[in-house]
């Protein structure tokens, strides 16, 4: 698969950013059926271990398949520590204790929020009130949100998983803020297959003392298929799918698509899981979503509306007249 898009410049990255937030909504429900059948530890194991396989195969047939540097390795491999171990160890172990739903909120509108606050404190962005406003009314959904599940008799347990769904979107940031200077100098493809063979061997070692206790014959052959398609589909094919899209788009209108990702999470929960939530769940979550659009959508009124651009280099450049607005497409 190359890692340039063939298609037509208007619709085809917008189409990678539906079809990835789609496929990472129903990571959620998906990944929610396998741990009910799997430890959490070898769940997470065997998807991101499926990906990685998937990623290799892919490079293979590549001309430059056997260019090989350490220093990739290192960079792009302590990349996916965090974001490929750090954040699934979090989030299957907030899996077996809250609901699917709860996580397809928390951590897609969570994760561009924290991204944007690192970037703030950092001094890489600037706090405009347009901002400000839009994390002050984030807080306040998320607090609407979590008075919600506490009205429908919420226990410690699913608390505690929600807990962890923060972490994994804290972790999910933290990768998003090291990915652009890892993608400065490497192609998405190997910096993807060298972060996910990295993530997914440490929760293989994470995996060891659960594999002999795990009951592999009351695995059903559903549950299988299951995880093949969350290696395939919402892990592999959907990281692809999304810096193929960063070839042309900024990454504002990436991380904007993220909040698509709730819509598409939930019907998956509510559909195949049967899960449901109450009025002010869904009152809190939608104050959340437009707090975090806010905060992380710029003003763009004095900048001219071009199409992004490569410079020699590389780097895709947009004109947002924000100096965190070019991202590596190398």
């Amino acid at each position: 698969m190359s890692d340039h898009s063939t298609d037509g410049p208007r619709t085809g990255p917008y189409l990678y950013l539906l079809i990835t937030m789609v496929l990472f909504g129903t990571a959620f429900t998906g990944s929610k059926v396998v741990v009910g059948e799997l430890p959490h530890e070898v769940a997470a194991m065997l998807r991101f271990g499926g990906a990685a396989v998937v990623l290799v195969l892919l490079l293979l047939p590549r001309p430059d398949r056997m260019r090989f540097s350490w220093r990739d390795l290192r960079v792009a491999g302590g990349v996916g520590l965090v974001g490929v171990f750090a954040y699934n160890f979090f989030f299957f172990w907030g899996l077996t204790l809250a609901p699917a739903i709860d996580g397809s909120i928390i951590v897609p509108v969570f994760s561009p929020v924290l991204t944007t606050v690192a970037l703030l404190v950092s001094g890489r962005e600037t706090a405009s009130a347009l901002r400000i406003v839009g994390l002050v009314t984030g807080v306040a959904g998320a607090i609407v949100f979590f008075v919600g599940i506490g009205a429908g008799g919420v226990s410690g347990a699913r608390l505690g998983g929600d807990v962890l769904y923060l972490l994994a979107a804290a972790c999910w940031a933290a990768y998003s803020i090291a990915s652009k200077k890892v993608l400065r100098g490497m192609e998405p493809l190997r910096a993807t297959t060298y972060a996910t063979g990295a993530g997914a061997l440490a929760l293989a070692l994470t995996a060891v003392p659960s594999l002999s206790t795990t009951d592999w014959d009351d695995v059903r052959p559903s549950t299988w298929v299951i995880i093949a398609f969350l290696a395939v589909g919402p892990t592999a094919i959907a990281y692809l799918f999304y810096y193929r899209a960063l070839h042309v788009v900024g990454p504002t209108t990436a991380t904007v698509a993220m909040f698509s990702v709730p819509v598409f999470g939930t019907v998956s929960s509510v559909v195949f899981l049967g899960e449901s939530f109450t009025t002010i769940e869904a009152v809190g979550a939608l104050i959340t979503i437009v707090g975090a659009l806010l905060a992380v959508v710029q003003r763009r009124s004095k900048v001219p509306q071009t199409a992004a651009v490569e410079d020699a280099g590389g780097s895709e450049v947009v004109p947002l007249g924000d100096k965190a607005s070019s991202t590596s497409t190398t």
